[in-house]
């Protein structure tokens, strides 16, 4: 029976290690994300008491006239733990009064170094090209038991909250050991494969992803602009909008993503 017991013992063991040894994990490569829009949701939490008679027919006519998701494609290319997040194609131009280009295009090129906290954003707001330098998003996280699985990894899913009220729900795996994700977020054991801002409606999703081998300069930050940090940028959104008598803090938030 000892025998028995212990020859089991040896196969689990054997079992187990050859597991360990044939699982991978993804230290570089390209992942495609598709970003997705409700624009009809969008659209409707902005029309109010004092702007219905004017906006809710020309909504009827956008419904006519648009789909109610936009959906746009970018791609994040990671080596190591530097990341570089890309949109994908040239922005069109507007094509209706509520196309904002501040929620239906991508304005931004991001980039991470984890190592040493450091983001780098060539962003375009308004007119201007602005290359942000700042300090790696600050996330509070808070874990949750459920998994799905996004573009053939096991995800785990974590719900969090940034600039102090947005909320995100991410799901992120451990198998691509790298802190990333979408834009500007990260600070996950691993990479974001799906990211939602559910009170925005705004989405994104991992379609494809590429296990390849990068030299470290695959990953270099963007170029060009006015250099400026967060804070400096929130005071110049402010001023901006501050001669709008019907200025809300929350209209800010589309240029900080």
């Amino acid at each position: 029976m000892k025998k028995i017991i212990s020859t089991f013992g040896v196969w689990a063991f054997l079992a187990v290690s050859s597991f360990a040894q044939n699982v991978r994990f993804t230290r570089s490569g390209l992942i495609e994300y598709k970003k997705t829009v409700n624009m009809y949701a969008i659209i409707q939490r902005n029309i109010n008491k004092e702007n219905e008679s004017l906006l809710k027919s020309a909504f009827e006519t956008y419904k006519q006239q648009h789909p109610q998701f936009k959906e746009l494609k970018s791609t994040l290319v990671f080596v190591g733990n530097k990341t570089l997040f890309t949109p994908v194609g040239v922005n069109t131009s507007i094509t209706s009064f509520f196309d904002d280009p501040q929620i239906s295009m991508q304005n931004n090129v991001v980039y991470s170094d984890l190592n040493n906290k450091q983001l780098i954003s060539k962003r375009k707001v308004f007119d201007e090209i602005y290359l942000l330098k700042d300090s790696l998003r600050n996330i509070k996280w808070k874990f949750t038991d459920e998994v799905r699985d996004i573009a053939g990894y096991p995800c785990h899913r974590a719900n969090g909250l940034v600039l102090d009220s947005v909320y995100v729900v991410a799901f992120y795996t451990d198998k691509i050991p790298v802190s990333g994700g979408p834009e500007s977020f990260g600070g996950l054991p691993g990479m974001i494969l799906q990211l939602a801002l559910p009170h925005e409606n705004i989405s994104w999703i991992a379609t494809e992803v590429d296990d390849i081998d990068l030299s470290v300069n695959s990953v270099l930050p963007p170029t060009g602009g006015t250099t400026i940090n967060f804070k400096e940028l929130i005071n110049k959104l402010r001023g901006v909008f501050k001669s709008d008598a019907n200025y809300r803090s929350d209209e800010l938030i589309p240029f900080l993503l």
